[in-house]
């Protein structure tokens, strides 16, 4: 299959890297200037955990293929979309009339509503998924980060589409297990919002890798707070009680055992040390809490926290994704 990384992130180098090595054709969309500046290899130090759970570590200069232009009738069967969720719009409206036949994998974090944030894109040809990786770009260009073995994809309550089927069987086949869910909508809620409440900790530490087990009993807390403002976005609470387990059992148990694998389980802690961009997590903050007032939701924890993430928005030039 022939693969276009939407921009050269972190998600869409690490899956990058996977999927050529599992046989595809893989290229990066960069920004006119980009690709001479990046040059024509990636340096990766990654934790690789497709097939053991402590990870095999992957340190190699990874030779890649960039390209400045994207016209419509181009070739490409998949194209990954990653972004920080709010460079999401943008990506979208470029996009939109350059999908030409290729199905637009949506890779992405999102507080948007689904539809409205794909409203550009060909809905016939969007299928939705959500890595299992982290990391950064370190200042001397390295990737560092874990690439998880689980990949996450859904639908909007209803049965994958032929496309959506042949995308999970790309990921299939190069090692990751996945896990489905048919309301995405509601997942990514979920998932914003339990960003949402560890960023409340993070941002106050400085550091995702310095949370204690008080920092992430407090980031549980603020997370339940938050889950009232999921609901009052419609989603159902009681279809995503897998995922929130760690969030609704007693926080005496969940608190020391997420805190453990944060800074013990390697995968889990390079995820934690490596990631790079502070500015994202204020984002996931900010648009957070401006929801919340919009609805009426009380999230004191979150409020509390403003002062972490109040400041104005700057895009980290390192880990821009296109």
């Amino acid at each position: 299959m022939k693969i276009l990384m939407f921009g050269r992130g972190v998600i869409g180098a690490m899956y990058g890297w996977a999927l050529e090595r599992a046989g595809h054709h893989v290229e990066f969309y960069v920004r006119p200037g980009r690709a001479a500046a990046y040059g024509n290899a990636i340096d990766l130090d990654l934790l690789d955990t497709r097939r053991r759970p402590w990870g095999k570590r992957v340190a190699e200069r990874w030779p890649v293929r960039y390209r400045e232009s994207l016209e419509p009738d181009h070739d490409f069967d998949l194209i990954v979309l990653s972004v920080q969720h709010y460079s999401f719009a943008e990506a979208t409206a470029f996009l939109g009339s350059r999908a030409g036949r290729a199905t637009v994998l949506v890779f992405n974090n999102l507080w948007v509503e689904p539809l409205t944030a794909t409203e550009h894109l060909p809905a016939d040809q969007v299928a939705w998924g959500f890595p299992g990786a982290g990391g950064g770009f370190g200042d001397d260009g390295v990737l560092r980060g874990a690439l998880l073995p689980v990949v996450f994809f859904g639908t909007l309550d209803r049965p994958p589409t032929e496309r959506e089927r042949a995308v999970r069987q790309v990921f299939r086949e190069a090692g990751f297990r996945l896990q489905e869910n048919d309301d995405f909508r509601g997942w990514l809620s979920i998932h914003f919002v339990q960003n949402a409440g560890l960023h409340t900790q993070s941002l106050k530490s400085g550091s995702l890798s310095k949370l204690t087990s008080g920092n992430v009993r407090e980031a549980i807390l603020a997370t339940r707070e938050l889950l009232r403002l999921v609901e009052a976005r419609g989603v159902d609470l009681r279809r995503h009680r897998s995922e929130l387990l760690p969030f609704t059992a007693p926080v005496w148990l969940a608190a020391p055992a997420m805190a453990w694998l944060f800074r013990h389980f390697p995968p889990m802690r390079l995820v934690m040390e490596a990631h790079a961009n502070p500015e994202e997590l204020r984002a996931v903050c900010r648009d957070t809490l401006a929801e919340a007032r919009r609805l009426g939701v009380e999230v004191p924890r979150l409020e509390a926290a403003e002062p972490y993430f109040a400041a104005e928005r700057t895009i980290q030039p390192s880990v821009r994704r296109c």
